[in-house]
């Protein structure tokens, strides 16, 4: 079996899982998320514990089980306190406002973007040169904050762009003549 699917998940306290056939859902404080379980992966809900097995002796089932676990894991982690991307922008001009609904950026481009964001994702931006991305789906926060540093990675010569708070940028040597 994977070890992965062999730790059980215990809910912390105002969080519920609630298992009907094909589907896992996972109520908290902050929202509601569901997610498709394979067939091959029996999940069990007793005493506020989540337990995942797999249904059959093969190697995809034991994988399976492990993935369905650990996206449970991340469920019940969104539900009860969230997740969170920080990324910063540097560069001479580079600044982010975030009004409503949409992200604006000006990233030295001619024109400014205006990112609009999915349903389920918050975003905050405490100043101009950082912006904060959070919500309750890990796969959708990651997805928006690589999207927004797609808009203008960190380039290797100078380091302007917009990158992950803390990310480091190797730096390349300027061409000489």
């Amino acid at each position: 079996m994977s070890r992965v699917a062999k730790n059980p998940i215990a809910l912390p306290k105002g969080v519920e899982a609630k298992y009907d056939a094909p589907t896992l859902t996972v109520k908290g404080a902050k929202g509601s998320l569901s997610v498709r379980v394979n067939p091959a992966v029996k999940v069990t809900c007793v005493d506020n514990v989540l337990k995942f097995e797999a249904s059959g002796g093969d190697t995809a089932s034991r994988a399976l089980a492990g993935t369905a676990r650990a996206h449970a894991m991340n469920m019940v982690t969104g539900v009860s306190t969230g997740f969170e991307k920080k990324l910063e922008l540097q560069g001479v001009g580079y600044r982010a406002q975030a009004q409503g609904r949409k992200l604006n950026l000006q990233v030295g481009f001619s024109h400014p973007i205006a990112y609009e964001l999915p349903a389920g994702i918050e975003v905050a931006t405490p100043s101009q040169t950082e912006i904060i991305v959070s919500g309750v789906d890990k796969q959708l926060v990651g997805q928006v904050a690589s999207e927004i540093r797609g808009f203008r990675p960190p380039e290797p010569y100078k380091g302007k762009g917009v990158r992950y708070a803390g990310e480091r940028v190797k730096r390349k040597e300027a061409k000489k003549k």
